[in-house]
């Protein structure tokens, strides 16, 4: 298989699968509330997927490492994933729902952390942009949203199984066709991620990051309940999911060339505050058209953001654990920030409603903006002293 052909198979790898984590992302909210779930109950099963995520992305990354091996770990969490999901979407009552919806998150929770690490990989190896890989996980996304958008809002949200099986089992077949990457010959033995847990800059990164993928992943679990509240359906949270994605893979598409003139650090501050004044805008609409037209602010905010503090992070961990590095950055990112933003975001927009939601988020986003400005300036000052 030539490098071309190899490429392809992962674009349509992370094609496939963002497009079935579209519909979780955008739909889901609106289906548990279709069964009757209230917004902090919606909220419970939201954050049971982060809760799975921390146990699962550690796990998987470390039997990633252990038997060196991307494709292989790749492959058993996509059947996982169509296993998994067929019986979560047939659950009644919470919890049932949470029950089944920490083994569906177990599985799906570690192929986005994987398939970006695979990616990072091949591109190191290949001389190309992480980015222009990447970008095809956000075409499937947007892809997806604007046309399962469409689709729920023609039948019903309770349909949303079938295209999620659908780009699942597509999403299976192009992963046997992918190519491994060739990883260090030592062993990777369990205490090694002592090394990591031990590395401070790193530790001290990922909860200063914390404060604004607090606020990235409320906004995620509850944007599709406040368009919703502002008088939106279906097609409009589509809409709204595409035009954002859109902007990220524009992003992605170019960040390669940005991240050779500045310090990534710098990258992720800049993100932050746009973060900021993202939720604090939000916070004053008072029409679901409103929040379309500033969904391009998903890429300025989340697609920098994301590359910046990944290739912040590598830069940071060694690699013999990178997968293991990379998905303890992940499970940080979706997963402890997924469960405080779903648990704090349900009973906010439940008792105050979207507008008091969003205000909060900006606040958090602001503090981590903040936190990370100091700890950059503060690097820095360490550097110039030790020289």
């Amino acid at each position: 298989m030539t490098d071309k052909q190899s490429l392809t198979s992962l674009k349509m790898l992370l094609f496939s699968f963002h497009a079935t984590n579209t519909i979780i992302l955008s739909f889901l909210p609106l289906y548990l509330k279709d069964k009757g779930l209230n917004g902090t109950e919606v909220g419970w099963v939201l954050a049971v997927g982060p809760l799975a995520a921390i146990i699962a992305q550690p796990f998987w990354g470390y039997m990633s490492d252990k038997y060196k091996t991307v494709k292989r770990i790749l492959l058993i969490c996509i059947v996982g994933l169509l296993i998994s999901s067929i019986v979560f979407f047939q659950m009644e009552g919470l919890i049932a729902i949470l029950l089944a919806g920490f083994v569906f998150y177990f599985f799906t929770s570690p192929i986005g952390g994987l398939g970006d690490s695979l990616a990072q990989r091949r591109a190191d190896e290949l001389h190309v942009s992480f980015g222009t890989i990447r970008t095809w996980g956000s075409i499937g996304f947007a892809t997806s949203s604007l046309i399962i958008g469409q689709i729920l809002s023609a039948t019903d949200i309770q349909y949303m199984i079938w295209p999620y099986l659908f780009f699942g089992t597509v999403a299976l077949a192009v992963a046997w066709k992918l190519t491994d990457v060739r990883v260090e010959s030592d062993p990777v033995r369990l205490r090694d991620i002592n090394v990591l847990i031990k590395n401070k800059p790193f530790i001290i990164f990922l909860f200063f990051m914390m404060f604004i993928t607090i606020s990235h992943r409320a906004n995620d679990s509850f944007i599709g309940l406040y368009i919703a509240q502002l008088g939106g359906s279906e097609s409009l949270v589509g809409v709204a999911w595409f035009v954002g994605v859109i902007s990220e893979a524009a992003v992605f598409a170019l960040a390669g060339r940005w991240f050779r003139r500045y310090h990534t650090l710098v990258f992720v501050i800049f993100a932050g505050i746009a973060y900021t004044a993202r939720w604090f805008i939000y916070a004053a609409a008072g029409d679901p058209y409103f929040i379309i037209m500033l969904q391009f602010l998903h890429g300025i905010t989340f697609g920098v953001f994301y590359l910046a503090a990944l290739e912040y992070v590598t830069r940071l961990i060694p690699n013999l654990l990178q997968s293991t590095g990379h998905l303890m950055f992940y499970a940080a990112f979706f997963g402890i920030s997924g469960i405080i933003g779903s648990l704090v975001g349900g009973t906010l927009i439940d008792s105050l409603g979207g507008g008091a939601l969003y205000t909060v988020l900006g606040c958090f986003a602001a503090a981590g903006s903040l936190f990370l400005a100091i700890y950059h300036v503060m690097s820095i000052t360490k550097k110039r002293r030790a020289v």
